[in-house]
């Protein structure tokens, strides 16, 4: 194999390891070029360009409202969406909005290196970064449905709880969640190209194995807690808490799930690191 400059230690790297978020502030330049770059391919030749990013969401959560709130009738109890088909319809959008993010990542993710293999033998370039920009263009289209989640809330309660102004802290732990799997699966896909389909099979269960169509309390004790390892399942239920019911989060659960996701995404780091060595004989 030839001695790639790129797996040489840097200053700063050990230092990723232990801190995964600094790779994003360590590159950020290069960070931003090919965030820019994701964004801009993927809506080039499109006729309506960003809007579809607020015209997707909007009519898949109309479909799934009138699926599930208006011929099944779902509903969560001991709240507005109880008996009210548009306040069941914020509900799922909150769950819907994670999902969506985790989904985008999970499936763009394998591919994020093969995507630029003429990158894989430049001995200067972080390829590192390019699982971020996963990421990062993942957050980009979470951040526009947010804001129109935020609108609908404002419409239809007539008010946005102050508590919405904890969301960002519940995000930021999922984020760094998600960084982690990027690098996962980014480096298992140069080597294994079959994860992108085991990838979509398993988030068929995470959508439906988290409370995202129905309230978690009409589940026993026992299912309850095997639906809260469904790495989704707890920021579902702590953005609906600030953004929909004015409440404030968890924080001893937060605290653990930022534990949790700072582990994966540091262990991950280490293991694309791992890998990187043999991109190049595989590409």
């Amino acid at each position: 194999m030839t001695p790639n400059n790129s797996d040489r230690p840097r200053p700063g790297q050990y230092l990723d390891i232990l801190l995964p978020p600094w790779v994003l502030f360590r590159h950020s330049l290069v960070f931003r070029q090919f965030l820019n770059r994701s964004i801009s391919r993927r809506y080039r030749l499109s006729v309506f360009g960003l809007l579809w990013t607020i015209l997707v969401p909007l009519f898949t959560l109309v479909i799934y409202t009138f699926v599930f709130g208006v011929i099944l009738q779902s509903r969560w109890a001991g709240t507005d969406a109880a008996s009210d088909t548009t306040s069941f319809g914020l509900y799922l959008f909150v769950g819907l909005l994670v999902f969506w993010l985790m989904a985008d990542v999970v499936g763009s993710a394998p591919g994020a290196i093969i995507d630029y293999t003429n990158l894989v033998k430049k001995a200067v370039f972080p390829l590192e970064v390019l699982p971020l920009v996963t990421v990062g263009g993942a957050v980009f289209h979470a951040l526009i449905s947010t804001g129109v989640l935020l609108v609908a809330v404002m419409v239809i309660k007539g008010a946005i709880p102050v508590t919405a102004l904890y969301a960002p802290l519940i995000f930021l732990p999922f984020i760094l969640l998600l960084l982690g799997l990027s690098w996962l699966l980014s480096a298992i896909g140069v080597f294994f190209r079959d994860i992108q389909h085991i990838v979509g099979l398993l988030m068929t269960g995470v959508l439906f194995l988290s409370p995202i169509f129905y309230s978690i309390d009409r589940l026993g004790p026992g299912l309850q807690t095997v639906i809260m390892f469904n790495p989704v399942t707890f920021l579902v239920l702590q953005l609906r808490r600030v953004l929909l019911d004015g409440l404030q989060p968890d924080w001893v659960g937060l605290a653990l799930y930022t534990a949790v996701a700072w582990i994966v995404a540091s262990v991950s780091l280490l293991f694309f690191r791992y890998a990187r060595k043999s991109f190049a004989d595989v590409l």
